[in-house]
């Protein structure tokens, strides 16, 4: 993979690289440390920033010391932010691989507690996390970014899926405008948005292998820097996890565990996918992640994940014509139960009764089914797009999330959400059929096709009975797979003799 790294701005013909005292456009001397004009300008700018950094540090130290975490993390944000928009305006691409690297670890530093499955902080309390920030930040940027691009050239690259995906942000903000609560819906209809705009912005970033791999290397960059700070602290015997009811569930990087697990849902499912087609030190490298991915996909005890796992790697197996996979995936399933008889007893607990409102480890699916009765008439009030995104725990007694994500489209965002919804779910299938069928047999495309087909298998699967649209976090990744087997997807299929290639491309 390394011989693929390449600088990610091109430098102009004829012009020279960035740094060596000379302009790229014309080759003129750039003013820099060398002329008096340009010297005293960087001195006033390293105190500037020297003073600023001790500012940033005294009131964070303050705030530490006072107990008061708001105070510790928002300066240290606010330096974070200034460097991050700086590489957004000046190397996009480079800023797009760093949050791909690191979403997996801000919610380390998030002010509000979890809201698992249940109403969340106020919007407030919301609006300041550094997630809703980082949010707020890469729509600015990629905004202007894709501006510049269409003014550029005219168009941008797209596909059935971009568009069912940017009905699907359509549709929730125009929910978010009617909603009894339109700041708190407003809120999550961005956090959507930044989904539909990561895969906008990756479709337009990968336009050869060399860059799918590039986002891939990103992507499970996030997942070394997880697993490496979960394993540390499990190590130190203060492993990250929160308890529900009678089970300890590891969280890892993320303020739940049921986020956790679907994250590593998602890397597992498409790491088994590419790992055949990888050079052989990069297999090692990545078998000893997917050992500790399903270690700790066990640990977070989040059954929607477990399931649609088994579910994602069944097709992964079965797409490849493996029948050793599948003898190993039942060997791992018996031995995972097994080593963490807590599987195997939350299971168990679907046969067992549970009223609406009990323990939450007792039989969520059957509480699940009496709640969705329960929130299907909340669309009553307006069934055309519904009561807005992130409402229904704000309307019930409950006060809980939908657990499927079908009813959640149609309750939050009315048919015209559910329509959208739906073709987002058939644009996923037919982005991973199309991907299938234009990889090369044998070749590491085919591997990126196959991931996503598993992937894309899973994520139907689990959100009839969870909250997976909610999880912008695991999405972000979901949504890079999904860029990379668009790639594939629009690439011409092989035509005829003499006869000119079809065009796949279709204008945004």
């Amino acid at each position: 993979m390394e011989q693929h790294t390449e600088q990610l701005v091109a430098v102009p013909s004829g012009g020279a690289a960035p740094g060596d005292g000379t302009s790229a456009r014309g080759g003129a001397p750039l003013r820099g440390v060398g002329s008096p004009r340009g010297g005293v300008a960087s001195y006033l700018f390293v105190v500037g920033a020297a003073l600023f950094a001790t500012a940033v540090a005294v009131v964070a130290g303050l705030s530490m010391a006072a107990g008061d975490r708001k105070g510790v993390v928002l300066p240290l944000a606010a330096v974070a932010g200034i460097a991050v928009a700086v590489l957004a305006l000046t190397r996009f691409a480079g800023y797009v691989m760093l949050m791909l690297a690191v979403r997996s670890c801000v919610d380390l530093f998030k002010l509000t507690g979890p809201s698992a499955g249940q109403a969340g902080p106020s919007e407030t309390a919301r609006a300041v996390d550094p997630s809703t920030l980082l949010a707020v930040l890469f729509l600015l940027a990629a905004g202007l970014w894709l501006a510049a691009q269409f003014s550029r050239d005219g168009r941008l690259r797209g596909s059935a899926l971009s568009w069912a995906m940017l009905l699907v942000g359509a549709t929730s903000l125009v929910s978010a405008f009617g909603a009894a609560r339109p700041s708190n819906s407003l809120l999550e209809a961005l956090r959507i948005l930044t989904v539909v705009v990561m895969f906008v912005v990756l479709e337009q970033l990968m336009p050869d292998t060399a860059a799918i791999r590039r986002v891939l290397l990103a992507c499970y960059v996030s997942l070394v820097l997880a697993l490496g700070y979960t394993l540390v602290l499990t190590l130190l015997g203060n492993p990250p996890a929160e308890v529900k009811g009678d089970f300890t569930r590891i969280s890892g990087t993320f303020s739940q565990s049921t986020t956790f697990g679907r994250y590593l849902m998602f890397m597992v499912i498409f790491g088994f996918a590419v790992y055949r087609f990888l050079e052989r030190r990069i297999r090692v490298v990545l078998a000893a992640l997917l050992l500790l991915s399903l270690l700790f996909l066990l640990l977070t005890n989040t059954r929607s994940a477990l399931l649609g796992a088994a579910v994602g790697l069944v097709a992964v197996a079965v797409l490849h014509r493996s029948k050793r996979m599948l003898v190993t995936l039942c060997v791992v399933a018996v031995a995972g139960v097994a080593l963490v008889p807590a599987v195997g007893e939350r299971f168990a607990q679907l046969a067992q009764s549970r009223s609406v409102g009990g323990d939450p480890t007792g039989n969520t699916l059957a509480w699940r089914i009496g709640y969705w009765t329960e929130i299907v008439t909340l669309a009553n009030r307006n069934p055309l797009t519904g009561i807005g995104p992130n409402m229904t725990q704000r309307e019930t007694d409950e006060a809980k999330k939908p657990h499927n994500d079908f009813l959640r489209a149609y309750v939050e965002t009315g048919l015209l959400g559910l329509g959208a919804y739906l073709a987002m779910l058939v644009a996923f299938l037919y982005t991973a059929r199309g991907a299938l069928r234009r990889a090369p047999p044998g070749g590491f495309e085919r591997g990126v096709a196959v991931g996503f087909a598993g992937c894309a298998v899973a994520f139907v699967a689990i959100s009839a009975a969870s909250n997976v649209i909610s999880n912008v976090v695991t999405l972000w990744y979901f949504v890079a797979f999904a860029a990379s087997a668009s790639v594939i997807a629009r690439r011409p299929a092989p035509n005829p003799v003499g006869g000119p290639p079809p065009s796949t491309t279709v204008p945004v």
